[in-house]
């Protein structure tokens, strides 16, 4: 698969479902950090704020991923419980999406972080 050059371009490669689910993710994400802008670092699709890189996220083969961090990812650790996570990273399966809310709780962990 050739570099994705924008989010819209990397979603479109996807499967429906995964593709679905990062949707989902994505739209969680601006909701949370309006100002933020989107971008392509690490080949995958980011969030980029005050120049400052937020978060990222991509599919994977068997399942897809939300980079918010250590920070967040500790903060949110009980809300967390159902899912696969390791120091920066929450694994999840495309047909049980994050929910929003907790896609907000973890990004704005993440702002405060850096404040």
């Amino acid at each position: 698969m050739k570099a994705a050059k924008s989010i819209d371009q990397y979603l479109a490669s996807l499967d429906p479902d995964k593709r679905t689910a990062l949707t989902k993710l994505r739209k969680a994400i601006k909701a949370a950090a309006p100002r933020a802008e989107e971008c392509i670092s690490y080949q995958i699709p980011a969030f980029r704020l005050d120049g400052r890189m937020l978060v990222w996220f991509r599919a994977a083969t068997n399942h897809c991923s939300f980079f918010p961090g250590a920070y967040p990812i500790a903060a949110c650790k009980t809300e967390l419980k159902k899912y696969k996570t390791s120091k920066g990273t929450v694994r999840f399966s495309p047909d049980r999406p994050l929910p929003a809310t907790l896609v907000r709780k973890l990004v704005k962990a993440r702002i405060a972080e850096r404040r």
